[in-house]
């Protein structure tokens, strides 16, 4: 019933116009959204940077349905990259194929996708191909290994969710590839003939999969506010002698601050998911539709750092 709700709620204009002008809700989303303007994005990866913590910029946005609409998702890209080598940030950018056109045509998605690429070998900087639902990782991951990884080695890289039965073996094929992966839990609703329905699984192949990762992928990503599973990581590391400049950890925009920072403080890296763009009401909407669960991970991790603030102050 949660998730009917949000999904209609999403999708009113009338309520997204309201929202959108109303200083409460601006203010709770501005803690997950880095505002609507690629120069609020810019300002707040200078606010990460100045912590220490890396970034990873987001444009958001629904799928493209036509070439006018990926060619100007495209022109945001090319802009975040120059403002990124203009100003030296420690940042770079992620990106969803659906936003280049992928649901319009492969030739289009090819090829509106590699002039990003190409701007980023350019920079020397790096694009993150985000994994959306089931429906299109086999899609991605084709993509990815077909047209733009073999002459983007060192510039583009993939997202894999621990929620899918399949991702031990795209981990496998990742690592042979040496491919840069980041590796998240997931956050679709997905079908049980795919995923694994029950917390405990999903932990548990996020572990086997962030284990290998480690020891034999190439500079993974571990996306993650679990404290559990940030502890194996840094558990395993000094288990296996993995150099803390092997891997970096990842969360999102606003959550959990704390942990963020306190990473940071004890020598790891660090980097930041940041989302931003007029497309913020709808994005959370949908992403607290996707699992309902999200709503109380969102508000429970605020309190969490909240707690934590008053307590180490």
């Amino acid at each position: 019933m949660l998730r009917n709700a949000l999904l209609y709620l999403s999708n009113q204009q009338g309520i997204f116009n309201f929202v959108r002008h109303n200083g409460m809700a601006k203010s709770f989303a501005s803690r997950f959204v880095a505002g609507e303007s690629v120069t609020s994005a810019i300002e707040a990866v200078r606010g990460l940077n100045a912590k220490g913590i890396s970034a990873s910029l987001d444009l958001l946005g629904e799928s493209t349905t036509n070439e006018k609409e990926a060619y100007a998702s495209q022109a945001e890209y090319l802009k975040l990259l120059d403002l990124i080598e203009r100003e030296n940030l420690d940042a770079n950018v992620s990106l969803k194929l659906t936003a280049m056109g992928m649901d319009i045509s492969d030739a289009l998605c090819i090829k509106v996708t590699r002039e990003i690429l190409e701007r980023a070998k350019r920079y020397g900087s790096f694009v993150r191909l985000d994994m959306e639902s089931s429906a299109y990782t086999q899609k991605t991951l084709d993509l990815f290994e077909q047209h733009f990884y073999p002459d983007f080695k060192a510039n583009v890289g993939i997202v894999l969710q621990s929620y899918l039965f399949r991702t031990e073996a795209d981990v496998k094929r990742a690592i042979e590839l040496g491919a840069r992966v980041r590796i998240c839990k997931g956050a679709y609703k997905e079908p049980p003939a795919v995923a694994f329905p029950e917390k405990a699984d999903v932990d548990r192949n996020y572990v086997t999969a962030m284990h290998h990762l480690m020891e034999h992928g190439n500079y993974p990503g571990l996306a993650t506010h679990d404290e559990e599973i940030i502890a194996e990581a840094r558990r395993f590391a000094k288990e296996k002698g993995i150099a803390s400049d092997r891997y970096e950890f990842q969360m999102l925009y606003g959550v959990r601050r704390d942990l963020q920072e306190g990473l940071v403080r004890d020598g790891y890296r660090m980097r930041c998911y940041v989302p931003f763009g007029t497309q913020w009401y709808p994005y959370l909407m949908r992403r607290l539709a996707e699992r309902p669960a999200n709503v109380a991970f969102m508000t429970g991790n605020v309190v969490k750092e909240w707690i934590g603030g008053r307590s180490s102050a």
